[in-house]
């Protein structure tokens, strides 16, 4: 990629936050990070975002509710969700929501990366399409 990418990490977590930071903006990557939902959808209002990663369960608005505010206000961004309690429901909810990826924690930070770096690419999340790829 020619442009820095931007990804919004959200997760009440703070040592995954410091982590995935600093593994990130060690690639190059410009990193905002949030502890909920809300806080997430505060720092979109204020900045250009072009990938989400958040966790699922968190106090206040969880990663699921959010999946479900991006993909009303922000279709265009490709979430990749991670967890570290797997569930049928929660794969369910996240596929229902049309998240690029569904991480279980602890997960390999390499393989994040390269995760992340495929839901830059997908098509699905051009510009001028719709969140099921449609124009």
């Amino acid at each position: 990629m020619t442009r820095t990418p931007s990804l919004l990490v959200v997760d009440d977590e703070l040592l995954i936050r410091d982590l995935l930071y600093d593994f990130f903006t060690g690639q190059g990557w410009s990193i905002a990070v949030a502890e909920n939902g809300e806080k997430a959808l505060q720092v979109l209002k204020n900045r250009k975002i072009d990938l989400v990663l958040t966790d699922v369960r968190m106090p206040e608005m969880d990663g699921m509710t959010l999946v479900g505010e991006l993909r009303q206000h922000h279709p265009e961004i490709p979430v990749v969700v991670m967890t570290g309690f797997p569930s049928v429901d929660s794969a369910v909810g996240a596929l229902r929501g049309r998240v690029f990826d569904y991480v279980i924690k602890p997960f390999n930070i390499n393989q994040l990366f390269k995760t992340l770096e495929s839901a830059l690419k997908e098509p699905r999340y051009a510009p001028g399409l719709d969140a099921t790829g449609e124009e």
